[in-house]
């Protein structure tokens, strides 16, 4: 008798807990799949997110950009389309108009004010005095809170600006991407600084960064999705211009150091976001490790399916078909006639770079598959599921 007591008083202490657990957890669980349907995004970044920013301010980039998928110059720098781009198609929203673009742009589902050679230091900073954009982080958060504000008054005026322009909950129902700090490593380089000196300015651009995010969350913004940048060292047009001697070639041709400041800038992003997650409660910040992602695209190349990785498809000339005097797309006058001289590769879908600095199509879907699902995320969420805050978060 007492051991049957005793089980059916096992039983009951069971299905209590699974009715509680039911009651407690899983409508948490809805409600938070449910709030993922992301109807809008919002980008922050430099050239390897510009979906037409540098271009809409200082001219197109010349076809072949754009070759592959759109046949025409897009303002990418590219034959095709960017890691943006494959994230906005997977949320089912449209390719991002850059928030310079006045013509043909649609702002109904977010913005993007990244634009290339964006650096997080504002210009004006003595390390970054290297010829790169003068529209920083700083300038893309006050491009930022100027839309947020008059896209609502004139969104009020209906007509065709109720059709162009985001809904005002859509702000803090977005994704906030950001992918940016590349240039702010290699602006370091182009001012003769050692590796050393480099990492030394890293926690000022990473605080300038972490007060970026925090000022849009206090507009609302409460999913992040954060890339860290990538091995600069596999870059051609890092192993071009700067000078580096053989000892600092890796054995799949890369540049040691500039891969070693680019993973110390990845660690300290890392920290300065776990930071941010207690600073922030109601944010759902994910870190994407799209380092590790291109990293074994670079040194598995064969396997899988892919040639040439440290030779730029479009360009002119030399050890890795890269000259920053002849970028790609480049034309010359012969016999009176303009010829392209820094003409594409045969098949950029079998190539990595695309024009030295940039990713081909085929490369950047190759590195979405791979991150989508959050196999590389911290926490480890996919696309799709950004915008829950659970334990790991905090």
């Amino acid at each position: 008798m007492e051991t049957r007591f005793l089980l059916r008083l096992r039983d009951h202490h069971v299905l209590f807990g699974l009715v509680i657990w039911a009651t407690l957890v899983l409508p948490s669980l809805s409600i938070s799949v449910r709030s993922c349907s992301f109807p809008a995004m919002f980008n922050f970044g430099d050239s390897n997110s510009d979906t037409g920013g540098l271009s809409a301010a200082f001219g197109q980039a010349p076809y072949p950009n754009g070759e592959t998928y759109f046949h025409t110059p897009s303002g990418r720098y590219s034959d095709g389309r960017l890691l943006i781009d494959f994230i906005a198609e997977s949320l089912r929203l449209p390719h991002l108009s850059a928030f310079l673009d006045s013509v043909g742009s649609n702002f109904s589902h977010g913005a993007n004010f990244a634009t290339a050679g964006s650096t997080i230091r504002p210009p004006n900073t003595t390390i970054s005095q290297s010829g790169v954009s003068p529209i920083s982080l700083d300038v893309q958060l006050v491009q930022f809170l100027d839309f947020l504000t008059r896209s609502q008054i004139y969104k009020k005026k209906g007509e065709v600006f109720g059709k162009l322009l985001p809904k005002k909950e859509y702000f803090s129902q977005a994704l906030y991407t950001f992918d940016i700090g590349q240039n702010d490593l290699t602006a370091g380089y182009k001012l003769n600084l050692t590796t050393e000196q480099v990492k030394a300015y890293v926690p000022d651009v990473l605080s300038q960064l972490s007060n970026t995010i925090k000022i849009v969350y206090e507009q609302g913004g409460r999913s992040f999705w954060i890339h860290n940048t990538g091995p600069l060292g596999c870059l051609p047009y890092v192993l071009d211009r700067f000078l580096i001697n053989r000892a600092q070639i890796d054995k799949y041709g890369c540049a040691d150091q500039f891969n070693e400041v680019a993973q110390y800038f990845n660690q300290r992003l890392k920290e300065a976001l776990l930071h941010l997650k207690k600073d922030l409660p109601l944010a759902a910040i994910t870190y994407v490790d799209v380092y590790s992602v291109k990293r074994a695209l670079i040194t598995q190349t064969k396997k899988y399916g892919f040639g040439n990785p440290l030779v730029a498809c479009c360009g002119h000339g030399g050890k890795y078909n890269y000259n920053r005097y002849v970028k790609c797309g480049t034309k010359k006058t012969i016999n009176g006639n303009e010829t392209v001289i820094a003409k594409s590769c045969n098949d950029p879908t079998v190539r990595i770079n695309w024009d030295g600095v940039h990713y081909t199509e085929a490369a950047n879907k190759w590195i979405f598959q791979e991150i989508v699902n959050g196999s590389f995320s911290d926490p480890p969420k996919p696309l799709k599921m950004a915008c829950l805050r659970n334990r790991m978060d905090h």
